[in-house]
């Protein structure tokens, strides 16, 4: 198993981590000005989209949330750009539906592959999660070497090579496609021998290599942290795309003038999950991640919409 040091020519798809020039710079105008008290939409293609959901309720604990996981069409990581950016445009149509104010999209690949379509056809702000941890990254790397882990997809773009080289020119980027974690953190295999030695066998050269700063480029793979926190070793710091998306999110809600200014009162259903196979399997793991006490979730047919 080999990694990919990425060029510094990356040409993907683009990403949007915040929306300039306010309302207008999002396709946003006059009286389709979102609600600041409708819920913020945020899809990924499974479980791995909660670790930004569980960092929305803690960074942003005013906030309705609808979630819509794909756990039918779980994973994107080995699917053609235009499979991944029909499923993302089905989602957002969906969430749409709810009236959200905003719409995260919770997914490295669906960022990677989807953000320019959807940019181009929605009407409120987007956020997706690789810019963000492009910039935590590029902010902190000592030696100027970066290790990015995550699916096929994400790592054939090049896109956090992009950003990353964007904001500095003097960094080399190490790619690692890691397949095998999405399907393992979908079974809750999240400290499992199995896991820890898939990890070891996918890090090693990451390690030989001599990187400082490690992005986690799937939004399942924080769900792993501390095996992969303990086998690259104190010396490297693992960015969390999840919690640096979070920050942004706040960020561009507040500029935006969208962010809630109360809380929901007792009663009312702030956080919805959606999924698209196994509801009952998907609360469990939900869970044990948010530790909010999700009672259930809905399933329906995305191929609807």
């Amino acid at each position: 198993m080999t990694g990919t040091a990425i060029s510094e020519n990356a040409d993907s798809t683009a990403d949007s981590a915040t929306c300039r020039g306010g309302l207008a710079g999002c396709g946003v105008s006059g009286p389709a000005q979102p609600d600041r008290n409708a819920p913020i939409g945020v899809f990924d293609s499974g479980v791995g989209g909660l670790t930004v959901v569980r960092e929305i309720i803690r960074q942003l604990p005013n906030e309705e949330i609808i979630y819509f996981g794909d756990t039918a069409r779980v994973p994107y990581g080995n699917k053609s750009q235009e499979t991944v950016t029909r499923f993302s445009e089905q989602i957002v149509r969906f969430l749409r539906t709810f009236r959200v104010k905003t719409i995260v999209v919770a997914c490295n690949t669906a960022s990677a592959y989807a953000m320019e379509a959807l940019e181009r056809d929605i009407d409120v702000p987007i956020i997706g999660v690789v810019k963000p941890g492009a910039k935590a990254a590029a902010e902190t790397t000592r030696n100027g070497r970066i290790g990015v882990i995550a699916t096929e997809a994400t790592i054939g773009s090049q896109i956090y090579a992009k950003y990353i080289q964007e904001l500095n020119r003097d960094v080399t980027i190490y790619g690692k496609a890691c397949p095998l974690f999405v399907p393992l953190v979908e079974e809750g295999l999240l400290e499992d021998p199995v896991t820890d030695e898939i990890a070891r066998r996918y890090l090693a050269e990451l390690i030989d290599i001599d990187i400082d700063t490690l992005i986690l480029g799937c939004t399942h793979y924080p769900l792993i942290r501390s095996t992969l926190g303990r086998i690259m070793g104190e010396g490297v710091t693992l960015v969390n795309p999840a919690y640096e998306t979070t920050r942004e999110l706040h960020g561009m809600l507040a500029g935006l003038n969208l962010l809630r200014r109360e809380s929901p009162g007792l009663g009312s259903n702030r956080y919805q999950f959606y999924v698209s196979d196994k509801a009952e399997k998907f609360v469990r793991f939900a869970n044990s991640i948010i530790k909010y006490g999700i009672l259930s979730a809905k399933t329906i047919n995305i191929e609807d919409y």
